[in-house]
Parts: structure tokens; C-alpha cells; sequence
């Protein structure tokens, strides 16, 4: 069982909720990223999104564009982002790591040799926010040829239609896009979310974890009444961004946030 399926399944069996951290690689700057990661992990964090840092974050909000132009800043390229995961690597085995970002970074290196080193580092999983699943058969081969997984996203806008063809190649999990907006945006309808998440229930079998507009505890708490996981970006990318002139602090305080959230979670 790969290291995703065992921990969704781990809080499924307990009744709860996983939570999904999302911090940008090299933000704010490269040498804080693993210490960050495993104070995510030791806190509470069961997936960590490393996103890749990326010049045209479509998707993004403000707090995440600045964090990918803060990364940039030191010029972290997806090679660096993948030796960040082999290193986090020699300390945590069991905690899941999906990258995350934007195909033009996969296509500049090539899908095979993509596969290859992610694997080779202990990646456990790919979302790409700009591919398309009529597009992804490539990737998605190369991919589970070596037992990772290929996450899409579904957003409040996708058809019934459209979420079934999405999810005939979705492995790992279903990422939920909980608003029209981009991430870290306000304007969040809870019920409006948890009526949807219904519908897709029927649709798999797969975990789906809900993300974009999380903001707190409160609402991370919400939504880990009803969803598989809760995915929690801007927030703590937001804290990195405050904390640049102190980098050194930026461990502790992503815990602290951890912490919060999965208490929080677990209450719900």
C-alpha cells in the first residue's frame, strides 16, 4: 500500500480527517524547506504539498505568488525541489509527499526522467494544476510504472459528466477545489461545499480532500466533519512570508499551525 493510501486509510479507520499541508520549496528561502516539512510532519500533518516554485502560478493567490517569486528569488529549480524530498527523506518515512505545480517544469525536464528522480527520492504523488486528464496519459504511465500517483483536481464548476471522466484515471486522491476563486481566496460557502463533496462521494471510492480558502482552524475543523482531508496552503505560506526576515523561526511556527489545525480537525 503506498504511503498516501495508508495514511487517508489511517484516519479513515480512526474517524478522522487528514490534514494536507501545501508550503512552497525554497520559500523564503531554500534552507528552512526540510526543517519545515518535518515540523509539519511531527505536528500533526499526514501530506505535504511541496510546490514547486513557478513563474505564472495561474491558480495562485497572492500569498502563494509571492512565496513562488520568493523561491525564485534563489533559484530553485524542480531538481532542487526533489533533492529537498530525498533529504526529507533520510529522516521520515512514512509521512506522504505529493509536488505540486504547473506542467511546464515536468515537460523542461521530460516525463521519464521526471518519474525517475521523483521516485527515486521518495515521491509519493503529482498534482499538476494545468493538466488536463485528456492530456496526462504520458505522465500518468511513467508515474504508476514506479507507484506514484497522478491527483487531479475538481473544481465547484465541473460537471457530473466531466468529474466521472476525471475520476476513471484520479489515483491517491481527489483534490475538491472548494471555490471559483484561487487559492487562499474569502469567499467560502461551507454548506455549498459539503453538499457537493455528497455528490462526488458517489462518484469513488477515492479519498478526496477539500483545499483553496481554508484559512483556519475553524473551518479547517468544518470540513473535516464530512471530507477525507482538509488542505491547508495559504495560511502557512502567508506565516513563511511574514517570518522572511527570520527564517530561522519558521519551523516552529508551522507546527504551531500544524498543531492548531489538527486539533481542531480532530475535534470536528
Amino acid at each position: 500500500m503506498s504511503r498516501l493510501a495508508e495514511r487517508f486509510r489511517q484516519r479513515r479507520a480512526s474517524g478522522g480527517s487528514a490534514l494536507v499541508t501545501y508550503l512552497i520549496a525554497g520559500d523564503p528561502e531554500p534552507s528552512v524547506t526540510v526543517d519545515s516539512m518535518l515540523a509539519l510532519a511531527g505536528s500533526g500533518a499526514d501530506v505535504i504539498e511541496l510546490g514547486i516554485p513557478f513563474s505564472d502560478p495561474e491558480a495562485e493567490g497572492p500569498d502563494i505568488q509571492a512565496g513562488c517569486e520568493r523561491a525564485l528569488a534563489h533559484r530553485v529549480r524542480l531538481r532542487d525541489v526533489i533533492d529537498m524530498v530525498a533529504e526529507f527523506r533520510r529522516h521520515d518515512s512514512s509521512t506522504a509527499v505529493v509536488l505540486m505545480g504547473y506542467l511546464n517544469s515536468i515537460e523542461a525536464m521530460g516525463a521519464q526522467q521526471f518519474a525517475d528522480a521523483a521516485a527515486g527520492a521518495g515521491v509519493d504523488g503529482l498534482i499538476m494544476v494545468n493538466l488536463p486528464p485528456e492530456e496526462a496519459e504520458e505522465l500518468r504511465s511513467e508515474l504508476a510504472a514506479r507507484d506514484m500517483d497522478l491527483v487531479f483536481l475538481l473544481a465547484p464548476t465541473t460537471t457530473d459528466e466531466r468529474a466521472r471522466r476525471v475520476l476513471e484515471q484520479a489515483s491517491g486522491f481527489v483534490y475538491y477545489v472548494s471555490l471559483k476563486g484561487t487559492t487562499g481566496a474569502g469567499h467560502l460557502d461551507l454548506d455549498a461545499v459539503e453538499s457537493r463533496f455528497g455528490e462526488l462521494r458517489q462518484m469513488t471510492e477515492l479519498p478526496i480532500a477539500v483545499g483553496f480558502g481554508i484559512r483556519d482552524a475553524v473551518a479547517a475543523r468544518r470540513v473535516a466533519g464530512f471530507a477525507d482531508g482538509v488542505v491547508v496552503g495559504s495560511a502557512l505560506v502567508r506565516k513563511m512570508g511574514e517570518l522572511a526576515a527570520t527564517p530561522e523561526a519558521i519551523p516552529a511556527a508551522a507546527a504551531a499551525l500544524a498543531r492548531d489545525l489538527r486539533e481542531a480537525m480532530d475535534a470536528a
